[in-house]
């Protein structure tokens, strides 16, 4: 009977010192829990790491360059640089899926959108600004005071190989013609509106860097050129824009109001921003930086140069980029 009952006793004994010792571990399992919890808590804080891949036209370059810029303030420890390879240089590592983001101052093409769909590349096209490519000439050239989009042609082509050959009363010499390169959206919008894809002359000085361009044509008296309208912005001391006559008959500059109502036509197109599909569901990153990208782009396209659009295309963009994660 003593032996039950001191094994009662040790069982009671036992059993209280578990369920006391369960306790203090539940406790202190809460404390750690609760330290594990704000542990976590402060992990999440931590900045967003990672990179984005982007690369593409030299023209929505400078847009995408200052987004770079202002979500790197936000998030540092992503890397975001912005390639320069022309529209089709970016379309051609984007549809093999080599970049997250492939900047064009033109829509995709067929056979581009072909590739991106043998590979198993899925994208969304979005719009980020407006641009009226601008054609420029020599600060000393005082003849030019407007061109036509067939005289642009004539030029262009080859037709017209001096400036007496447009106008008899201008200057009989040559002319010196300084374009983007074969694989810049802005070449092949031009040679789709104003050459209607005829070859273009074959004496001209193709570059994918517009500042080759630039100090080319304010170089050389005779020079003419061509490139987006923030290229001009930034170098309208040193170079002289040429009024285009639009379908009205009206010679129209290129200007924010211009661009923006449609009046400088032919030479107004939007600029665009193609994303991987893949990259927004599976890499934060990505889609922080469209997200940073869309909420600012008409901001920054304005500050460096461009124009913006409705607000309402920015939100429908921000929704269409939500229903992709």
């Amino acid at each position: 009977m003593k032996s039950f009952k001191f094994l009662a006793m040790s069982i009671m004994i036992g059993s209280l010192m578990a369920f006391a010792a369960a306790c203090g571990n539940g406790e202190s399992t809460n404390t750690n829990t609760n330290e594990g919890q704000t542990t976590e808590a402060g992990s999440e804080e931590k900045q967003l790491q990672g990179e984005v891949a982007i690369d593409g036209s030299s023209t929505v370059g400078p847009i995408m360059e200052a987004v770079s810029e202002e979500f790197s303030k936000e998030y540092p420890d992503v890397k975001a640089p912005v390639g320069i390879s022309g529209s089709g240089g970016g379309f051609k590592r984007f549809v093999v899926g080599e970049t997250d983001i492939s900047n064009a101052s033109r829509p995709i093409k067929d056979e581009e959108a072909a590739q991106a769909k043998e590979n198993g590349i899925e994208y969304t096209e979005f719009k980020v600004a407006f641009d009226g490519l601008s054609v420029v000439v020599n600060k000393d050239n005082d003849w030019v005071d407007q061109l036509t989009i067939e005289d642009l042609k004539t030029m262009w082509t080859g037709e017209a190989k001096k400036w007496s050959d447009i106008n008899p009363e201008w200057p009989n010499e040559p002319i010196k013609y300084f374009s983007p390169g074969t694989d810049s959206g802005t070449y092949d919008y031009f040679n789709e509106v104003v050459l209607e894809e005829e070859p273009m002359v074959k004496d001209a000085t193709l570059s994918e860097d517009d500042n080759v361009l630039v100090k080319g044509v304010a170089n050389d008296k005779n020079a003419i050129g061509f490139f987006g309208y923030a290229y001009y912005l930034e170098n309208k001391d040193t170079l002289k824009v040429v009024p285009i006559v639009n379908s009205n008959g009206e010679a129209v500059e290129p200007t924010n109001e211009t661009i923006e109502n449609g009046t400088y036509e032919p030479l107004s197109r939007p600029l665009f921003v193609y994303v991987n599909n893949a990259s927004v569901k599976e890499k934060e990153q990505v889609y922080e930086y469209v997200k940073f990208a869309l909420e600012n782009a008409g901001d920054l396209a304005e500050e460096v140069g461009y124009v913006r659009l409705p607000q309402e295309e920015y939100d429908k963009a921000l929704e269409t980029l939500e229903s992709l994660k």
